[in-house]
C-alpha cells in the first residue's frame, strides 16, 4: 500500500476513519470532539482541534504522519510551532515521540482502520492509468450540481490568482487602472503566441503619451507601429512612408525605444491575426475609444460592453495588405465577434473581478461573473476531453472553470482537494 500524508489528511478531516474504541498506543479512551481547521501553511496540521484523552478535554493542534518517526526526521521536536500539538495521528507507530518537556506525545494509530474500499479508490485515482483525469472512470457517478457548485469554487479560485497579477501590475503603474488595463488589453490582442511583443511593445508606449494625440489618427497608428518595430525597415508605399515619417519626428520628441520586430511571430498563424493587422485593429480600437477602462466600469450591460470593441475602423491601407508592402487580395480586417468575446472573457471580466474584488464592491465581482455567463465557451482540447467524459461546458463560466480545475487540480492529482474528487472517495462513507 502507498499512502502519503495528504490522504490521511482527508481521512482525518472527514472522519473517514473507525472510530470505535479508539484508544491511544498508551491505551487511553479517545473521543474526537472536534477534528480542528485544516491548516495548509507552516504548523500543525489540523488547528484549534478538540480532543478528550481518558478524563481529561485538550483543546490544541494535530499532527498527521504516515509514521511516527516522522516527527524527528521532519525535525518538529525542534520547532516551537509544535509546542501547542495534543494528539499525534499515524498510519503507523514505529516510534515513540516525546515532547520537548519530556513526556510522552499522546498517539493513536489508524492502521487496520482505513475502509479498503475508501484507499482502492484512493489510490485508483492517484496512481492509475488514466488518459485524461484521475477521476475520468468515476466522474458520471457525480451529479451535475455538485460538478456545478465546485466549478463555481474553482472559477472564483482562477479570477482570484488573475486578480493577484492584476494588483501587482496596478503597484508598479503606481495605482493606474486605465494605464494596467491598457497593457493587459494590448497582450490580450497578440493571442498567446504575440502577447508578449505585444506587452512589450504597451508598456513602450504609455498610454498618457497616446492620449496627447488622440485627435490625429495617422500619429497613433504611427506611434504604435512604430514602437512595434515595423517602420525600422525601409518603406515605399505612401501610408507607410507617412507613418514612418511621423513616427521619426514623435520617436526624437519622445525619446522612445521601439521593441525589436522579431519578437513578432507569424508561424501557423492565420493571415487576419497576423501581428500587423492585430496592431492596426489595436489602434482603431485606441482612436476609436479613450479611457475605456471608465467606460467598462460605467457600463452595466453585456450589449454595452460588446458594442465599446465593435465597429472599429482599421485604415484602408490594411484592405489590401496584410504585412507592410505585400499587396493582397480586398478584405475588410474587421475585429470579429469571436475576438470581442475573447477580450471580454480574457480582459474585461478578470479587470471587473480585480476591481470590484479590491475594493470590496461586490457589484462589480458579479458583473464579472455574469458577464462570464453571457459568453459562449472558447473551444479547445481540454474541454473536448471534458465532453467526452461527460462533462460539458455551456458558457465561458464554466469552461474557464474546467481548464482551471484541469491545470490546478487534475494535472497535479489534487483529488483530495477537489470537490468532485471528494465526492467520488467519499461514497458510502463509514
Amino acid at each position: 500500500m502507498i499512502f502519503t500524508e495528504d490522504f490521511l489528511h482527508y481521512v482525518w478531516k472527514f472522519k473517514l476513519y473507525d472510530f470505535r474504541g479508539l484508544k491511544t498506543t498508551d491505551g487511553e479512551a479517545v473521543e474526537i470532539i472536534s477534528a480542528g481547521t485544516h491548516n495548509f501553511n507552516a504548523g500543525a496540521d489540523f488547528q484549534n482541534a478538540r480532543i478528550k484523552i481518558g478524563g481529561t478535554t485538550w483543546a490544541g493542534n494535530v499532527e498527521i504522519h504516515v509514521a511516527s518517526a516522522d516527527w524527528y526526521q521532519h525535525n518538529h521536536s525542534n520547532d516551537g510551532a509544535y509546542n501547542n500539538v495534543v494528539l499525534h495521528v499515524v498510519y503507523r507507530d514505529n516510534q515513540p515521540v516525546t515532547l520537548p518537556d519530556g513526556k510522552p506525545l499522546p498517539t493513536i494509530e489508524l492502521v487496520n482502520r482505513i475502509p479498503a474500499e475508501l484507499y482502492g479508490r484512493y489510490h485508483q485515482m492517484a496512481y492509475g492509468n488514466q488518459q485524461i483525469i484521475p477521476c475520468e472512470g468515476s466522474i458520471k457517478t457525480v451529479n451535475s450540481i455538485s460538478i456545478h457548485n465546485w466549478l463555481t469554487r474553482v472559477l472564483v479560485e482562477r479570477l482570484e490568482k488573475k486578480s493577484a497579477g492584476v494588483i501587482n501590475t496596478l503597484n508598479m503603474n503606481t495605482g493606474n487602472w486605465e494605464e494596467t488595463f491598457y497593457q493587459y488589453l494590448a497582450a490580450n490582442f497578440g493571442f498567446k503566441i504575440n502577447a508578449l511583443p505585444f506587452e512589450l511593445m504597451a508598456k513602450a508606449l504609455p498610454q498618457s503619451l497616446l492620449a496627447k494625440h488622440k485627435t490625429n489618427a495617422l500619429q497613433i497608428e504611427a506611434l504604435i507601429f512604430g514602437q512595434a518595430g515595423f517602420l525600422e525597415d525601409d518603406l515605399t508605399e505612401i501610408y507607410p512612408t507617412e507613418l514612418k515619417a511621423e513616427y521619426d519626428y514623435l520617436r526624437k520628441k519622445y525619446n522612445l525605444t521601439p521593441v525589436e520586430k522579431h519578437l513578432w511571430k507569424y508561424l501557423r498563424l492565420r493571415p487576419l491575426n497576423f501581428p500587423t493587422v492585430r496592431l492596426a485593429q489595436f489602434a482603431g480600437l485606441v482612436i476609436q475609444c479613450n479611457h475605456l477602462f471608465s467606460k467598462i466600469l460605467e457600463e452595466n450591460t453585456v450589449a454595452g460592453l460588446r458594442k465599446l470593441f465593435s465597429n472599429i475602423v482599421v485604415n484602408q491601407y490594411w484592405d489590401t495588405h496584410y504585412r507592410f508592402g505585400v499587396e493582397s487580395k480586398f478584405a475588410i480586417k474587421a475585429f470579429g465577434n469571436t475576438s470581442i468575446d475573447l477580450l471580454l472573457m480574457n480582459t474585461v471580466a478578470v479587470f471587473l473581478f480585480s476591481y470590484g474584488n479590491h475594493y470590496q464592491l461586490p457589484r462589480y465581482v458579479d458583473r464579472s461573473l455574469e458577464l462570464l455567463e453571457s459568453l459562449p465557451l472558447e473551444q479547445n482540447y481540454i474541454l473536448d476531453d471534458f465532453k467526452a467524459l461527460g462533462v460539458k461546458a455551456q458558457n465561458a463560466f464554466e469552461s474557464q472553470a474546467l481548464l482551471e480545475l484541469r491545470q490546478s487540480y487534475c494535472n497535479q492529482k489534487k483529488c483530495l482537494q477537489c470537490g468532485i474528487g471528494n465526492q467520488i472517495l467519499s461514497t458510502n462513507r463509514l
